[in-house]
């Protein structure tokens, strides 16, 4: 269920091996466009990790306001929340994408962190990695302008970074959905992003497109 990647000495994680053995505590799951998988208030039993498309999670106030937290791509987890003790589902999520994801009942993810050194590795360093976007983007909306957060937040949702390297186009993202992110309006963002296409740093081909430039405007003082 581990196999060794070129050049790289630490095992990987297989998920199709990883479900190749008989387990009833695992399994995938096709979601269609906008389908929610799980629900704010549910309970909270299992673990999810992304082999396709990509997911929103959000969480909505009493009275009535949702806040987006997050948007996953491939390789990411989701609800690891179970294994930290939550009973029921802090957030909603839902699919942005038709997506493929692996299910894994909260008891057997216990098991395979420490039978599969491919998976935990990968899982801690997912975790580790997303206590630091919480930090920076505490500190991104404590100290930076609104347009600099519309750009980071861009890049992270491209992967800008990311060992996958995927080709930083992202389809079905609402000028909404990312006013919802950044915290601003939608007719800043707006504002923004007409700003941005004149500048070259984004262009709509099927979808939108991120080039790498865009990164001068986070790291302009």
């Amino acid at each position: 269920m581990v196999k060794e990647s070129k050049n790289v000495k630490a095992p990987v994680f297989d998920a199709q091996a990883f479900l190749d053995s008989a387990s009833v505590a695992r399994k995938v799951v096709v979601y269609r466009n906008s389908q929610k998988i799980y629900c704010q208030g549910d309970p909270a039993t299992s673990v999810m990790y992304i082999q396709k498309g990509g997911v929103k999670l959000s969480v909505v106030s009493e009275v009535g306001k949702e806040a987006i937290v997050a948007i996953l791509g491939p390789g990411d987890f989701f609800g690891e929340g179970c294994l930290a003790g939550q009973s029921v589902r802090m957030g909603t999520v839902a699919a942005i994408s038709p997506s493929t994801v692996l299910v894994i009942e909260k008891n057997e993810m216990f098991k395979v962190l420490h039978e599969e050194h491919g998976l935990s590795d990968r899982f801690i360093k997912f975790m580790l990695a997303r206590n630091i976007r919480i930090e920076e983007d505490l500190v991104d909306q404590l100290f930076n302008s609104s347009e600099k957060r519309l750009a980071r937040t861009l890049l992270l949702l491209a992967r800008y970074g990311k060992e996958d390297k995927p080709h930083g186009v992202l389809r079905n993202l609402s000028q909404e959905t990312l006013a919802e992110m950044v915290g601003t309006t939608r007719s800043r963002v707006n504002f923004f992003m007409n700003k941005f296409r004149k500048l070259g740093f984004i262009k709509y081909n099927g979808g939108l497109q991120i080039n790498t430039s865009l990164l001068s405007v986070v790291l302009h003082e």
